[in-house]
C-alpha cells in the first residue's frame, strides 16, 4: 500500500477515505490505535493508504476534491 496523506486533521481524513470507499478503492487509515497510547492529544499523524495499483487515480480524485496540497510526495 501506498501513503497519500499523513494528517493530524481527523475530520480530513474522513473526507479523504469517504472519497476512495465512494471510488471503490481499498484504503487503510493506519496507525488510529496510536492515539489511544497519546492520549488522544493528536500528536501522532494518521495516514491514508491506498492499493499501489490505483494510487494514481486516488490521488487524482484527492486533487479534484481540493485536497491536492494535502498528499505525501
Amino acid at each position: 500500500m501506498i501513503e497519500l496523506i499523513r494528517t493530524n486533521d481527523v475530520v480530513l481524513l474522513s473526507f479523504a477515505e469517504s472519497l476512495m470507499k465512494d471510488a471503490g478503492i481499498q484504503c487503510l487509515v493506519a496507525d488510529q490505535g496510536m492515539s489511544v497510547l497519546e492520549g488522544s492529544l493528536g500528536m501522532l499523524p494518521r495516514r491514508l493508504l491506498v492499493e499501489e495499483e490505483r494510487a494514481d487515480e486516488a490521488r487524482r480524485i484527492l486533487t479534484d476534491a481540493g485536497l491536492g496540497a494535502e498528499l505525501r510526495a
